[in-house]
């Protein structure tokens, strides 16, 4: 097996402190976004790119463009209607005129516009109250000997770092470029698995993004078919993915309690439910018994369209570990969806003699105390909130660990539920649930830790939901239909994207529609339920809803994820074009569970853009969540399905999961290949992407 070089790495490591102009308060603030060293600075990769290598005339704009202009001031005027305001009007040799609009400005900057001075300018072109503007635009004068004079290659944009503003971070990596070492200490994938791939080395393709040479497009690099960004990409999905398979490792290697309770545990709880499980039920049900009685901890992930049951296949896992001695967990991620399972585990469990245990951050002191002290006794199922997984509540004996919409929860909140049930060298067993389903391509990446099981069968007697989409203008037609569908003993969700009104964004809000549907509706009972409802009032609402004692039930998305209503036969959506696919999908699963034909009603606001025209026709053809997953996937990337921005994610630099989807195939080839032949190199690799956060690769 080669040898790592002793010297490998030392260069990337050095602090950014031996950097010109990083004292203690730069590097302060840097080591609070985790740049501590070279390596850091260099894996800062650009947010976007500039084209100032030409310079376009004043008569040849277009409206949306980002273009560079070289200008001379004409006119300057200061104001002061809602807020101050400079206008510095400037003009070319095409004796066109253009607006640039500042709000943010000192005196002193006031001042240097003056009449005749040149200067460069580069923004987006608007259209303002009587010609082209650009509000804001980056500016700098020039001399008469600059004029005309271009960059002949791409300008690299970084984000702004809190106290450090994009320019000094730039300066600062293009600082710190100059200490790249040769090509030869700096690549960590062999040459030998590189060969034929025809991609550039580490440090060229660093160089490459950082500092694009003449002739590069902003096509190439904002479309990712750059040969530089596909090798920095193909590297970054790479450590990604060997981070999780050791992940995968790690607990593996760990024991776990052997769950095998005799099967006529589980019949009385099977006898009891009013239908037969699917085949797809039972087909992942078998899995789930499997890896439990395998001795090793469970790292399971079901996914399940909506309505498919992935509820009852959480509560026989859970029953096979309460039988078996242990104790089961639920995390939700709303109390809303937590006390509708703790209900309906109450109702399934307490027939068979089980306590369920239902635990919220709201909940008064004397019930949380009686709550906690059932748990520490050992309560056979817990379910709760993120309040599941803080210090003082202690469990007897944490054997199975079930999270439920895993991607809405902070990685580090699904860590410490985990953490719960470590005892020596014990470690839980851990079952994901989703009711949003992942593409092949993103599972092979993002949860290449975890075994995918799929219920990809509707129970029986769920009925098609016809869905259809009208501008928010036919509002009035639509409530009038509701009454018909009221006075024929159904009921109807009527969501907005709004909790209240808001100057800044054109939507119905749900107090509005409140107020409007239950003004036109008399006699028939609408509530309104959003996240500012105390939670004893929301309980009182679903339960009264679920009870048929409301008929419609205006509500923001926060009943998005597990409501169950089957008597529920409509789905208004209010502004659609607001919401992703999965939200909309999931939004639309809440219909359609009993006997009744069903409606989605998308609500929009004229003129639709392309994306969000694209979105409801999807809707419109298709109920299926996994063709629908992959079409959100290609419209809007990943950051939706995994939940990228949540605490404790390590989101990608480079790599677009959609995008790069064709080097995936290569990346596990690379995996397999490093992990047996290659194992420092592999530790490296996640070391420079992921660093500390490997910890918080997956839960």
């Amino acid at each position: 097996m080669p040898a790592v070089k002793p010297e490998f790495g030392a260069q990337a490591r050095q602090p950014i402190s031996v950097l010109h102009g990083v004292g203690p308060a730069i590097a302060r603030k840097l080591h609070e976004r985790g740049i501590d060293t070279l390596q850091d600075l260099w894996l800062q990769l650009p947010v976007a790119f500039e084209d100032r290598t030409q310079i376009v005339t004043l008569d040849a704009l277009q409206l949306g463009q980002t273009a560079q202009i070289e200008v001379r001031v004409a006119a300057v005027e200061r104001g002061f209607r809602f807020r101050p305001m400079l206008k510095v009007t400037v003009q070319d040799e095409s004796l066109r005129q253009l607006g640039l609009r500042f709000f943010h400005y000192s005196s002193s900057q006031a001042s240097q516009f003056q009449v005749g001075r040149l200067l460069r300018c580069y923004g987006q072109v608007r259209l303002g109250a009587n010609s082209f503007e650009m509000v804001h635009p980056s500016y700098r004068f020039i001399t008469e000997d600059q004029a005309g004079v271009c960059r002949d290659r791409l300008d690299p944009v970084y984000s702004n770092i809190d106290g450090i503003g994009a320019a000094t971070l730039g300066k600062l990596v293009r600082q710190s470029l100059q200490h790249l070492p040769p090509e030869a200490d700096l690549e960590l994938i062999p040459e030998a698995l590189l060969r034929d791939s025809g991609l550039p080395g580490f440090g060229a393709a660093l160089t490459a993004i950082h500092e694009p040479l003449p002739g590069t497009t902003l096509a190439e690099l904002r479309t990712g078919r750059h040969p530089a960004m596909q090798r920095l990409a193909l590297e970054e999905l790479l450590a990604h993915h060997l981070s999780l398979r050791k992940q995968r490792l790690a607990v593996k290697a760990k024991a776990a309690r052997r769950i095998d309770p005799p099967a006529s545990t589980l019949e009385p709880f099977l006898a009891g439910l009013p239908y037969r499980l699917t085949a797809a039920q039972q087909r992942v049900i078998d899995d789930i018994r499997g890896d439990l009685r395998s001795g090793q901890p469970m790292l399971r992930l079901v996914q399940g369209d909506v309505g498919s049951g992935k509820t009852v296949v959480a509560a026989l896992a859970a029953l096979s570990t309460i039988r078996a001695g242990g104790q089961a967990a639920l995390m939700a991620p709303t109390e809303l969806l937590a006390e509708q399972h703790a209900r309906t585990f109450m109702d399934w469990f307490a027939p068979l003699g089980i306590d369920t245990v239902f635990l919220a951050g709201k909940q008064t002191a004397a019930v949380r105390r009686q709550n906690l002290q059932c748990i520490a006794d050992g309560a056979g199922m817990v379910i709760g909130t993120h309040a599941l997984m803080q210090d003082h509540v202690q469990y007897r004996q944490l054997d199975l660990v079930m999270v439920d919409e895993q991607h809405r929860f902070g990685v580090d909140q699904r860590l410490s539920l985990r953490d719960k049930g470590e005892f020596e060298a014990h470690s839980p067993h851990q079952l994901i649930l989703t009711a949003t389903p992942i593409p092949r391509t993103l599972a092979m990446s993002a949860y290449a830790d975890l075994d995918v099981s799929v219920i990809d069968e509707l129970p029986p007697g769920r009925t098609p939901v016809q869905t259809v989409a009208l501008a928010n203008s036919r509002r009035d037609e639509v409530i009038a239909r509701i009454r018909d569908y009221c006075g024929q003993g159904n009921q109807i969700y009527w969501v907005c994207t709004l909790i209240d009104e808001s100057e800044d964004i054109q939507a119905q809000s749900a107090q509005a529609a409140f107020d409007l549907i239950a003004g036109c509706l008399p006699g028939i009972e609408v509530a309104l339920l959003h996240s500012k409802v105390p939670p004893a009032e929301k309980s009182r609402i679903m339960r009264d809803f679920k009870d048929n004692r409301i008929q419609v039930l205006v509500a923001t998305t926060v009943i998005e994820v597990g409501v169950d209503v089957p008597n529920a036969s409509v789905m208004v959506i209010e502004n659609a074009e607001r919401l992703g696919l999965a939200q909309l999908h999931q939004l639309r699963g809440r219909v359609g569970r009993g006997s009744t034909a069903s409606h989605c009603l998308l609500m929009y606001q004229a003129p639709l853009s392309a994306m969000a025209r694209e979105r409801i026709e999807v809707m419109r053809q298709t109920d299926n969540g996994f063709l629908i997953a992959e079409k959100d996937l290609e419209l809007r990337g990943p950051g939706e399905l995994l939940g990228t921005r949540q605490t404790g994610d390590t989101g990608y630099r480079i790599a677009d999961l959609s995008r790069d989807a064709s080097l995936l195939p290569e990346v596990l080839r690379l995996a397999e290949r490093l992990m047996q032949r290659y194992p420092e190199q592999s530790d490296l690799l996640v070391a420079r992407w992921i660093g500390s956060a490997a910890r918080f690769a997956h839960a």
